[in-house]
């Protein structure tokens, strides 16, 4: 391997590492704001993200490119319709995270993103008729078994873990189809949002209930800076995907649920029963073999005169 490539290889990976490792430790931050309540975390986290994002493309020199974008998504209603939609699930995929964590419920949200790969190669299969190979297919049973342990031992499914899944998944199909640069489109849904945002906000001031203060207070600076630690893993993964292959990024995901697990178990001491264990290690189990499946089918793409022709 030529030092350039090694080069961009160990930045992709510190950037892709960087952004995983800072998700996984999200829920710090959100208990940090705990007595904000989490409708009104939401609508901060939109409105300075959007923000942050603005000043970003300015610094950057990409303002010019952004408005152009626009102006493409404007001329394409399907597009339009489909980042309308991935604004919507975004939010609430957000809302229903924040909720959990500050609920006790930070295992689950780490069982919901271990289940979000699986989710999202299962959407594939329904709306943009991708196969699965064999052992795929078992990855998933596993998965399936997983889940299904969780709701007979607890009498109801994991309702929470389930929903973040199919939320991120959902945001996830939406934005293969709507195709735009990762920070452009970020940066247009959240627009799309923020008018809604400011509403609630500019609600909750007149009815008395907002908990923010124009002055320096630590809640104030941290709740303005739910934006940036919503844009900032956003960056640091764009930077990453850009210079590792797909298997790379593929088994780098994972440090997100497992920090999220360890802080839920140990720095909150959330209950991790006999029953969890079961399931998380059918879990782990499916998602070694789903990303041995698809790194394996990775190289074997990579190795066709085709896919050569494209390097």
């Amino acid at each position: 391997m030529k030092l350039g490539k090694t080069n961009e290889f160990a930045i992709g990976t510190a950037s892709a590492a960087g952004a995983y490792l800072l998700w996984g430790i999200l829920p710090v931050y959100w208990k940090s704001i705990i007595s904000v309540p989490s409708d009104q975390i939401i609508a901060h986290r939109v409105l300075w993200c959007f923000l942050f994002l603005l000043l970003v493309l300015v610094f950057a020199g990409r303002f010019r490119g952004f408005l152009y974008e626009i102006r493409g998504v404007m001329a394409r209603p399907k597009q339009l319709a489909g980042l309308f939609t991935a604004s919507f699930i975004i939010s609430i995929n957000w809302y229903l995270y924040i909720w959990a964590v500050n609920d006790g419920r930070i295992v689950e949200t780490s069982l919901g993103y271990y289940i979000n790969p699986l989710v999202s190669v299962l959407l594939g299969i329904i709306f943009l008729r991708e196969r699965l190979s064999s052992w795929q297919i078992v990855s998933f049973l596993l998965a399936f078994a997983g889940v299904l342990n969780m709701a007979v031992s607890f009498t109801a499914l994991p309702w929470v873990s389930l929903s973040l899944a199919v939320t991120f998944g959902m945001y996830g199909l939406l934005k293969k189809i709507v195709n735009l640069d990762a920070i452009s489109g970020l940066t247009i849904e959240t627009m799309i949002i923020t008018p809604f945002a400011l509403a609630y906000l500019t609600y909750a001031f007149k009815s008395g209930t907002l908990v923010f203060s124009f002055g320096f207070s630590h809640i104030t600076i941290l709740t303005m800076g739910a934006g940036v630690v919503t844009a900032v893993p956003l960056l640091l993964f764009a930077a990453g995907a850009n210079r590792l292959p797909l298997y790379a990024v593929g088994f780098l995901q994972y440090l997100t649920p497992t920090i999220s697990l360890l802080l839920g178990v140990f720095l909150y001491h959330e209950p991790f029963t006999a029953v969890h264990l079961v399931s998380f290690s059918l879990i782990w189990a499916a998602l070694i073999i789903f990303s041995l499946a698809t790194t394996r089918s990775f190289f074997k793409t990579a190795a066709t005169p085709q896919s050569r022709s494209f390097q």
